[in-house]
């Protein structure tokens, strides 16, 4: 029974742990960084892949909201869609939660960077008069985004590193010394 409850309280700690790093890599968009190199996607993709179901999508998109809040919000039309691509790389890390693996998780950030690509720029050409709303307009509207989704790229997976590793070597610290104490108090 105290092995049930030692481990019950080992999932809550590595929960706070994930809710801190989301809260951080929030925090993260007040930082100047190029055009798109932010830790969004990545948040959003690391709430999929360790909160459960419920929390997964609700707290990345509440740190975004608060941000957001602050940044200043923009165009109704746009924030949807940005949501909306989030949202669609949160379920991808909800999809990896348990196909985690480099390989995988590498895989899971090119598609997010590539549907957040999508989504966004789809979304300029359809909403506004940027571009002519043509076959050609459109073309030219991902054409002259290539340099943003460069730098999504670059950010997303620089972001998933750092919050991937960073979290799973501080979630194998926590249960070295969890199980040190455990072992410490079944001795004595």
């Amino acid at each position: 029974m105290e092995i049930l409850k030692r481990l019950k309280n080992l999932n809550l700690l590595k929960f706070y742990l994930a809710i801190i790093f989301i809260i951080s890599a929030a925090a993260l968009r007040f930082a100047p960084h190029p055009p798109n190199f932010a830790p969004i996607a990545a948040l959003a993709l690391f709430g999929g892949v360790y909160l459960n179901r419920k929390y997964a999508l609700v707290v990345p998109v509440i740190a975004m909201l608060v941000s957001d809040y602050f940044i200043g919000f923009y165009d109704w039309k746009t924030m949807i869609c940005v949501y909306l691509s989030f949202a669609l790389i949160g379920l991808i890390g909800l999809f990896l939660k348990n196909r985690k693996s480099l390989l995988n998780v590498a895989s899971g950030t090119f598609l997010g960077s590539v549907l957040f690509f999508i989504i966004t720029n789809f979304a300029v050409w359809y909403f506004y008069d940027w571009y002519p709303h043509t076959l050609a307009g459109l073309n030219q509207c991902f054409l002259l985004a290539i340099p943003f989704f460069k730098n999504t790229l670059a950010g997303d997976f620089f972001y998933v590193g750092v919050l991937f590793g960073v979290y799973e070597l501080a979630t194998l610290w926590v249960k070295d010394r969890y199980f040190v104490i455990k072992e410490a108090v079944l001795r004595s």
